[in-house]
């Protein structure tokens, strides 16, 4: 069920004593029956989770005690048995935790009083039992889920880039291209974990390189404890923990090797977004059948799924993968957005993604669907799977003539290092892969692209080499859209002038 069904349902005040109930009961008898079935341990066992002498209550009315006592004890028992099994098979049980949890705020949101303070204690134990990076945060409140989202200032939106140290120059081409080339007035923020991973004297670098605008930094760390993060060595992890730590209510989380070919102000408006408060983009469908255990650990983890994700080719006919992270946008005011932000957060820390998530998915690409999927909130994913904007022609370079140059005819297509994504109206919004043509093994050349296609078929380069896109229709850019790169490349050679592209670069994604 969406994020946004489940507030309608939730509003009415007749309704939200009986969706409290139920989602309480079925956590509770999902968990009796996960626990049923493990082995016995010599030890300390589980007890069974506590009775249901739950009755619902009359149309129109609050929660009655009863139902007030069985949220109570379900916290309770998240706090004091969490989910035992090996991590790999935790991600769904914590999900369904998490739905109730979902609940429970719904529920706290409307009622008033001493009945509305418990349900808030209630959630206050179980959201750090559910998510354990929520404990113990940085400014020591009691109430740790209720501190994190006072950071959320209400009606507003903005632009967050993870950028440390090493990717400091791409960073800086993106923030170039987004104030000076399209002109946005969203704010920016800066996100990175501690000075270790951005210093203090390369924020007065960007602070230098634009001066008088509204780019911010956000240091994760002053958000959440780092001690079970390490986020600062966590490659991808520090994503999902900005978007979630950001000030910002609407969040469009982007990649620092980004290029827009439109103002990402538009994000905000694609219809998916704004019907469902999450938008996704598709990564490139490959490897089909390579990867079939992670497809079925995907199926194992999902009690129900949603229609969303019976409508991706990675779940029902065996691609590689989903989700290209490199532009995630999300509304944090949407309850149900939050909670799975909060799941995509977890599977991202340390433990999990060493033992888990980067071992079984690449990054943490396929963590912002998934988390959303498991806690059942709702989120639309762009049209078309990731295309590619780039040269017409082949691997060896652009079709110099028709019928010559490049390749034989048959075989041209639009090459390049980069993977494209479309608007709902069908226009070049933005790709991944920086402004340079080969990031990886050319720091200096940048590349202005031609073409651009989407559902056609890949051929894939090795690390470092370009990939190939045919058998779609290749689409020239248009003056607008060229002039767009253009005028992006020479603020991005500006910011070399001050971030030497001589220096060694890392990327986090090798």
């Amino acid at each position: 069920m969406g994020d946004l069904p489940l507030r309608k349902l939730l509003l009415p005040s007749s309704r939200l004593p009986y969706l409290a109930i139920i989602l309480t009961l079925f956590t509770f008898f999902s968990t009796y029956h996960l626990y049923h079935d493990l082995p016995e341990t010599p030890t300390n066992p589980d007890p069974p989770p506590p009775p249901y002498p739950v009755a619902a209550s009359r149309s129109g009315e609050p929660p009655d005690e009863k139902a007030i006592d069985l949220i109570e004890r379900t916290a309770d028992y998240f706090a004091r048995y969490p989910p035992r099994q090996p991590l790999k098979d935790q991600f769904g049980e914590r999900g369904q935790r998490a739905i109730a949890l979902k609940g429970w705020i719904h529920l706290a949101e409307e009622l008033r009083g001493e009945t509305k303070t418990r349900v808030e204690r209630a959630v206050e134990a179980a959201a750090p039992a559910i998510f354990p990076f929520l404990a113990y945060p940085p400014n020591h409140s009691p109430m740790p889920l209720r501190s994190l989202r006072s950071r959320f200032v209400p009606g507003t939106r903005g632009i967050v880039v993870p950028a440390g140290d090493k990717n400091l120059r791409l960073a800086c081409h993106l923030v170039s291209s987004l104030l000076h080339t399209h002109g946005t007035t969203l704010p920016i923020e800066l996100a990175y974990a501690g000075d270790g991973d951005l210093s203090p004297a390369n924020r007065e670098v960007v602070v230098s390189l634009f001066p008088g605008a509204d780019v911010r930094f956000l240091d994760v760390l002053g958000a959440f404890n780092d001690s079970t993060l390490d986020l600062a060595r966590g490659r991808w992890a520090i994503k999902p923990f900005a978007a979630v730590a950001s000030s910002f209510a609407e969040v469009a989380l982007v990649d620092a090797d980004t290029v827009f070919l439109q103002d990402p102000e538009v994000l905000f408006g694609q219809p998916g977004y704004v019907e469902q408060g999450a938008l996704l983009f598709h990564d490139r469908l490959i490897d089909k059948g390579r990867y079939n255990d992670r497809r079925a650990w995907w199926k194992a983890q999902v009690a129900s799924p949603s229609a969303q994700v019976e409508k991706s080719l990675a779940w029902t006919e065996g691609y590689a993968e989903e989700g290209d992270s490199g532009v995630v946008v999300v509304d944090k005011g949407r309850v149900g957005v939050l909670v799975g932000m909060l799941h995509a957060a977890w599977q991202n820390s340390r433990e999990v993604r060493e033992e888990v998530t980067y071992e079984i998915t690449y990054g943490d690409k396929e963590s912002w669907w998934f988390g959303l999927e498991l806690t059942g909130a709702g989120y639309e994913f762009e049209k078309h799977y990731g295309g590619v904007a780039g040269w017409l022609g082949d691997k060896n370079g652009p079709l110099e003539k028709e019928g010559s140059g490049g390749g034989r005819s048959e075989e041209l297509g639009v090459c390049s290092y980069v993977i494209a994504h479309l608007d709902a109206e069908e226009k070049l919004l933005w790709y991944n892969g920086s402004l340079l043509k080969n990031k990886i093994v050319d720091q200096e050349t940048y590349l202005v692209p031609t073409h651009w296609m989407v559902d056609g078929e890949w051929d894939k380069g090795f690390r470092g080499e370009f990939s190939c896109m045919t058998g779609g229709l290749p689409v020239e850019l248009t003056t607008g859209e060229t002039e767009v790169l253009r005028r992006s490349v020479e603020g991005a050679k500006k910011v070399d002038a001050v971030v030497r592209p001589g220096q060694r670069w890392w990327f986090p994604w090798i």
